[in-house]
């Protein structure tokens, strides 16, 4: 298991991450550059090709930009930054145009795109492939990537720390970013892919959480790496977590989309049948996803139930086959037919709204390191997502982040030689035990005391378990040779102290952070920005 000083000779970018923001981003710069995508585990692992529900962008002539931006605002609690929301939403149409181009086989009625609707719009202006839109997206992007001769895709790494200055052979002082320490996950060699760009594409770390829809990869990998390289993070506290995952003990982590409401879907008591929305909002099933949330965290708690019902029954048969096609099929082989019967729910961890603070350019403050999707903070989602806008924001920004780097490209130095990793002083690990066991405690007791309603005092025990914890792990890492649940684990426990850490730095409820200890909302927002 020697290590391997990898350069990338011949390629201009390293894209961490093969999602839509990470191909859409490689697809952009092969138009000039040669590109290397780096993907952990599987090329389809990430969240996009889970999304379920769809894209949303104003191509109906009754809605407006001005309201689909105020709509998010809404959302976010005021929290979001408004030329970032205005930014994103006015480029919506243009990247559901390059979706069209690509294959992409959106649902249609007549001559036009359908048009959905889901919680917190006030418009149809979801567009979708079924009940399975990330799937089709992926699979679009890929094939575009897969046949473009300037793109590279390395699946099966699994990425350790950005290099930077203090890994150059000869340290220039420039504080660049030149690429990614990667582990080989079948050879176990660690290597050195080196570029002039770096482009983090990394995903959310909702795997933090004990029941999150997040695919097992999502452990905050390049929200972690950036970190500890010295880029800001910001309103990591702002997790949101879907109303509506199913309640199954066989079956973990899949979600009814959002979409089941938009389409008349009513949330009911699974004893008494009562529908308990309207005691909540009067937006009932199409409040905000935080308010939704709380509503069945509440009614589970307060009546010591282990679900609610989610019930479309009273629509005709055929309709619900035909909107919720993959839904129905997956339901109808756990023994529940939602077209005459409601399916159990509960609410799981999400969406990631914190991470790596980037400008509209996917910039971080790390001169040569962009960054674009659920691993970024860029102002778009506030204290509270928009239903499907995650993977817009994904688009628009995979695209920003290329355009930058290839309108300033001339400014990108060549990389330095870089030191290669060192194993010199590490071992085969003895006790993986540990990591299973450290990774399922952080898991459990970020659920119980960090999750959708917090106190301080919670926050206090987790944050005292995170340091104990830390000293632990990071021993285990200094003497051990890196194994992806090692390097996964470490980057959970990092994720985990900043979401704490912001958390407890906000005095107020706002979005999806709301504590008994500050119910009110302070009068104006600010964002939470941790600096290394």
């Amino acid at each position: 298991m020697d290590s391997q000083n990898r350069n990338t000779d011949g390629y201009d970018v390293v894209v961490v991450g093969s999602g839509g923001a990470g191909l859409t981003a490689a697809l952009a710069l092969a138009e000039r550059l040669k590109v290397l995508v780096l993907a952990k585990g599987s090329l389809t692992g990430g969240s996009t090709a889970w999304a379920q529900g769809g894209i949303a962008a104003v191509l109906d002539a009754g809605d407006t930009f001005e309201n689909h931006i105020r709509d998010t605002m809404i959302a976010g609690a005021g929290l979001n930054r408004l030329e970032t929301v205005e930014f994103v939403i006015e480029r919506a149409p243009l990247a559901i145009e390059r979706l069209v181009e690509l294959g992409v086989p959106f649902n249609t009625e007549g001559p036009s795109l359908h048009l959905t609707r889901e919680g917190g719009h006030s418009h149809r202006r979801i567009v979708h492939v079924n009940d399975a839109t990330g799937w089709a997206v992926q699979s679009a992007l890929l094939k575009a990537a897969e046949a473009n001769p300037n793109i590279t895709l390395l699946p099966g790494r699994s990425c350790i720390d950005l290099i930077t200055g203090r890994h150059e052979a000869r340290y220039s002082g420039s504080g660049r970013v030149w690429g990614v320490y990667a582990l080989d996950e079948a050879t176990g060699h660690v290597e050195a892919h080196v570029a002039r760009a770096t482009v983090l594409a990394t995903g959310g770390a909702g795997r933090v959480y004990q029941f999150s829809t997040a695919p097992r990869g999502a452990t905050g990998d390049g929200i972690a790496m950036a970190w500890r390289a010295g880029a800001r993070v910001s309103n990591m506290e702002m997790m949101q977590f879907h109303p509506t995952c199913l309640y199954n003990l066989e079956v973990k982590n899949f979600l009814i989309t959002e979409a089941v409401r938009g389409e008349g879907g009513r949330l009911k008591h699974p004893v008494t049948g009562h529908r308990f929305m309207p005691e909540y909002d009067d937006r009932l099933e199409l409040a905000p996803r935080d308010i939704v949330a709380r509503a069945i965290d509440d009614q589970i708690k307060r009546y010591g139930l282990d679900y609610v019902h989610l019930d479309i029954s009273h629509k005709p048969p055929e309709f619900v086959k035909e909107h919720f096609p993959t839904i129905h099929e997956k339901l109808l082989g756990l023994g529940i037919d939602m077209t005459t019967e409601p399916i159990p729910v509960v609410p799981a961890q999400h969406y990631t709204c914190g991470g790596v603070l980037i400008d509209l350019n996917g910039k971080t403050d790390l001169p040569g390191l962009y960054a674009a999707g659920e691993c970024t903070e860029s102002g778009l989602h506030g204290a509270n997502r928009l239903a499907s806008n995650s993977l817009l924001e994904c688009f628009v920004f995979g695209e920003a982040a290329a355009a930058d780097i290839l309108d300033h490209w001339d400014a990108f130095d060549e990389p330095p030689p870089v030191n290669p990793w060192d194993e010199s002083r590490v071992t085969d690990s003895d006790e993986e035990v540990v990591i299973k066991q450290n990774w399922t405690e952080i898991r459990r007791f970020m659920w119980n005391y960090v999750g959708i309603v917090r106190t301080t005092k919670r926050l206090e025990r987790a944050q005292h378990r995170i340091k104990m914890l830390n000293d632990e792990i990071e021993e285990y890492y200094r003497h051990f040779r890196v194994s992806t649940d090692l390097i996964e684990l470490r980057n959970l426990l990092q994720s985990a102290d900043l979401i704490v850490t912001s958390a407890l730095q906000r005095h107020e409820s706002r979005g999806l952070h709301y504590t008994l200890d500050y119910p009110a909302l302070l009068p104006e927002a600010h964002d939470t920005v941790l600096v290394p």
